[in-house]
Formats: structure tokens, C-alpha cells, sequence
């Protein structure tokens, strides 16, 4: 009933910067939480940011300062901005969001994740 498509993903420099964006939809009642994560090679998935439906932001030491998370709900879709990106930046990130849907006059709470977007740091 929802469907989420990440995009942005792709190969930088160290230094510069890339732009992550998170869409759904489908019969999308509202969407609460949303967040990126990430998870580089051999290591487990970590969380890089979220925020509330009313734009309260987290995020974490590692990424605080140069990561800016932000949404836009009249698109139900999350974005993330990277700048001065770092070689240890390099992972799949995934976009995860607590969604209200509607289905045959029903409303759910789901839980869905991206399926990942590529990032590649290069010095």
C-alpha cells in the first residue's frame, strides 16, 4: 500500500557534498518519524538523523554540523544533505519511516525502509 523510493546516492570527492531524498507513497494517511541510516561495510547499521513530524531534528555526533536532515510533507518525502563529506561517511543509506496508511477505510501504522542508496567517499 506504500511504496518508497530512495534517490541521490552516488560517488564524491572527500569535501563535497550529495543530497539524499526519500519518497513514498500510496494511501498515506500521515507520516510521523522519519530518519536516515546508514550501514558502511562490516559494520552494523547506525543511525544519522531524524525527525518529528512537527521538524524537530536529531543527529548524530559523527555527522552534527555537516549532515542536515529535513522533510517535506506535503511530498511525504525526507531528505538528507551532506556537506564536507569524509571517507568514513561511505555506506548504504536508508531512509526509514513511521507511516499512518489507509486501506479498505482502515487505518495501519507501519514502520517502512528505503532500499538503500550508495554513497562512496573518495580521497
Amino acid at each position: 500500500q506504500v511504496h518508497v523510493v530512495e534517490s541521490g546516492g552516488g560517488l564524491v570527492q572527500a569535501g563535497g557534498s550529495l543530497r539524499l531524498s526519500c519518497a513514498a507513497s500510496g494511501s498515506i494517511v500521515s507520516i510521523k518519524d522519519m530518519g536516515w541510516y546508514r550501514q558502511a561495510p562490516g559494520k552494523q547499521r547506525e543511525l544519522v538523523a531524524t525527525i518529528t513530524s512537527d521538524g524537530t531534528t536529531y543527529a548524530a555526533d559523527s555527522v552534527k554540523g555537516r549532515f542536515t536532515i529535513s522533510r517535506d510533507n506535503t511530498k511525504n518525502t525526507v531528505y538528507l544533505q551532506m556537506n564536507s563529506l569524509k571517507l568514513e561517511d561511505t555506506a548504504v543509506y536508508y531512509c526509514h519511516l513511521e507511516v499512518d496508511y489507509s486501506h479498505e477505510g482502515v487505518r495501519y501504522g507501519m514502520d517502512y525502509w528505503g532500499d538503500g542508496t550508495l554513497v562512496t567517499v573518495s580521497s
